[in-house]
C-alpha cells in the first residue's frame, strides 16, 4: 500500500482534563477519521496512533469565531488578511472554525453574487472550517425572494448594516427580518445610528478636530444604543424575529438586551475581545490610528459594564470582528484624518488567549462558561451543531490543548496574520496554546503552524433553529 493510500492514523489525547459547556473531566480523547471517537476516564492506544500527552492541560473544543472580515474590499483599501494568512492565525491561536461577514458587492447585486466571490476568495486557501454570513445591502422584491435559495445552499444567518454606505432604512429593516425568520435565517446587525454620526462627523471636521479621539466621540455610546433598542423593537414587531447584535461595546446597549431578554425575546449578544481588554484612553497615543474600529474602544465604564454581561451569562458570544489594515496603510491613507481611515483591528488569533487569560484564569468565568462563549453557543446559535462546538462522539474533532501553568507574551513578530502589528502588543497571558487540531489533524503544534493551505472546508450551515439543549 502507498503512502497515500494509507488509512490515517488515529489521535489518542492522554491525561488532560476535557471541558464542555456542560461540564469537564479528567479523560481521554480517541479521534479517528476526523471525528471523535470515545472520551472515557483511561484509553489504551490503539495501533498506528498518534499519542498527545496533555497532562496538566485543558482540553477543549476547538474554537469557532462567527465574526471576521477576510479579504473585505471597504472602497478605499482591502483587509490584508486572505483566507489562508487569516485562517493560519486563526489555527495557531486556537481557532478551528470562521464565519466570515461577506463585504458589499456592486450597487443592485443579488444576494448570490457575494456568495460566489467569497466562495472563490476562500476555495484552495483556508486551513481551517470555514462559512459566510449572508449580506443584505438593499432590500426589493427579489432580494426577498432570493432569501430561502441562499438557505439552502448553507447560508444562514445575514447581515443587516444600520450604517455605511449601503444602511437600511427602518422599513427595509422590517421587511428583512420577517423573510429572514419565515426562511429560517438568523438576522445579524451591525447598530449604530448613521445620522448621528454624519453629524457629529461633520461638526468635528468643521472645526478641525480630526485626531483618532473624535473618530470615538462620532460614534458614542448612545449612538449604538438607539440603533440596539430599534433593532429590538423591529424584531419583536416582525413576528419576534431571532435577532443577534455583533460587536456590542456599551453598557446602555446592554442594558436594553436585557430587558429584551427578560421578557423571553429571542435576543443574543456578541462581544469582542477588544471592548474588554482596550479601552479609549488609546486614542491619546501618538500610533492611535492603529486602534480605528467601529464602535470605537469606550470609557473603563463601558468595559466593566460589559464584564458584568460575561460574568452573569447576559453576553452569549465572544468573536473578534478581525478586519485588518497595515498601520502604514492606515497613516499613509488617513494623513492622520480619522475619516479617512479604514476601520478595524487584527486579533483572531489572540482572542481565546486573551479570554482565557483574563476571564478563567482570574476566576471571573469557569472553563465551562469559556467554551460556552468562544465555541459552543457560536455552534448552536450559527447552524453547526451537532458538528462543532463539543467534545463527543460524533462531533468533527476539532480541539485546542491550553496549558495554564505556561505564560505568554504577545507579540506581533510571533503572530501569522498579515497585519504589520498587534493592538495587544506585550499583554502577557496565563496560558499557553499548546496544540490544536483541525478535524483530528495538528494545524498548530508546540508554536509551529503545521496546516495546509485548502484543507478547510466550507460548512453548509442548518437554517436557524436554536434550542436550550
Amino acid at each position: 500500500m502507498i503512502p497515500s493510500q494509507m488509512p490515517p492514523k488515529k489521535v489518542l489525547i492522554k491525561n488532560g482534563c476535557v471541558v464542555n459547556a456542560t461540564g469537564q473531566a479528567q479523560h481521554d480523547v480517541l479521534i479517528a477519521n476526523g471525528l471523535f471517537e470515545r472520551i472515557a476516564a483511561d484509553i489504551p492506544a490503539p495501533d498506528n496512533c498518534d499519542v498527545i500527552d496533555a497532562a496538566g492541560c485543558y482540553v477543549m473544543p476547538g474554537g469557532v469565531d462567527v465574526h471576521t472580515h477576510f479579504n473585505i474590499d471597504v472602497g478605499i483599501a482591502r483587509s490584508c488578511d486572505d483566507f489562508f494568512t487569516g485562517t493560519r492565525a486563526a489555527a495557531c491561536g486556537g481557532t478551528t472554525t470562521i464565519i466570515d461577514h461577506m463585504g458589499f458587492g456592486p450597487a443592485g447585486c443579488n444576494l448570490h453574487h457575494q456568495l460566489e466571490a467569497y466562495h472563490g476568495y476562500a476555495r484552495g486557501k483556508a486551513v481551517v472550517d470555514y462559512s459566510f454570513h449572508g449580506v443584505i445591502q438593499h432590500i426589493d422584491d427579489a432580494i426577498i425572494d432570493e432569501i430561502p435559495s441562499m438557505v439552502d445552499a448553507g447560508i444562514s444567518s445575514f447581515k443587516l448594516y444600520l450604517t455605511y454606505l449601503y444602511k437600511l432604512n427602518d422599513s427595509d429593516v422590517l421587511r428583512a427580518l420577517q423573510r429572514l425568520n419565515e426562511a429560517g435565517a438568523l438576522t445579524t446587525v451591525h447598530p449604530e445610528n448613521d445620522a448621528v454620526i454624519a453629524q457629529r462627523r461633520a461638526d468635528f471636521l468643521a472645526a478641525n478636530l480630526t485626531a483618532p479621539l473624535y473618530h470615538a466621540r462620532s460614534r458614542p455610546p448612545e449612538c449604538e444604543a438607539e440603533a440596539i433598542a430599534r433593532m429590538i423593537n423591529l424584531a419583536r414587531l416582525s413576528g419576534n424575529a431571532p435577532l443577534y447584535i455583533v460587536h456590542l461595546s456599551n453598557g446602555l446597549g446592554l442594558d436594553y438586551l436585557r430587558l429584551a431578554k427578560a421578557r423571553h425575546q429571542p435576543v443574543w449578544v456578541e462581544t469582542c475581545p477588544q471592548y474588554l481588554m482596550l479601552d479609549e484612553r488609546l486614542y491619546s497615543r501618538e500610533d492611535a490610528l492603529k486602534f480605528i474600529l467601529s464602535p470605537p474602544l469606550r470609557d473603563v465604564r463601558e468595559q466593566d459594564a460589559l464584564w458584568c454581561g460575561i460574568n452573569d451569562g447576559a453576553i452569549d458570544v465572544v468573536a473578534t470582528d478581525h478586519c485588518t489594515f497595515p498601520y502604514q496603510q492606515r497613516v499613509a491613507l488617513s494623513g492622520g484624518d480619522f475619516s479617512r481611515c479604514p476601520n478595524g483591528l487584527p486579533g483572531v488569533e489572540n482572542r481565546l488567549l486573551l479570554l482565557f487569560s483574563a476571564a478563567v484564569m482570574s476566576g471571573r468565568i469557569s472553563p465551562e462558561r469559556f467554551v460556552s462563549l468562544t465555541s459552543a453557543m457560536p455552534a448552536q446559535l450559527f447552524g453547526l451543531w451537532p458538528q462543532k462546538g463539543c467534545i463527543a462522539p460524533g462531533f468533527d474533532a476539532d480541539v485546542v490543548i491550553i496549558d495554564p501553568k505556561t505564560r505568554t507574551t504577545i507579540l506581533h513578530s510571533e503572530l501569522h496574520d498579515n497585519a504589520d502589528y498587534s493592538p495587544y502588543e506585550g499583554m502577557v497571558c496565563e496560558g499557553q496554546i499548546r496544540h490544536t487540531l483541525s478535524r483530528g489533524k495538528k494545524v498548530f503544534s508546540l508554536g509551529k503552524f503545521t496546516g495546509i493551505a485548502g484543507d478547510g472546508r466550507f460548512l453548509k450551515r442548518q437554517p436557524f433553529n436554536y434550542s436550550d439543549t
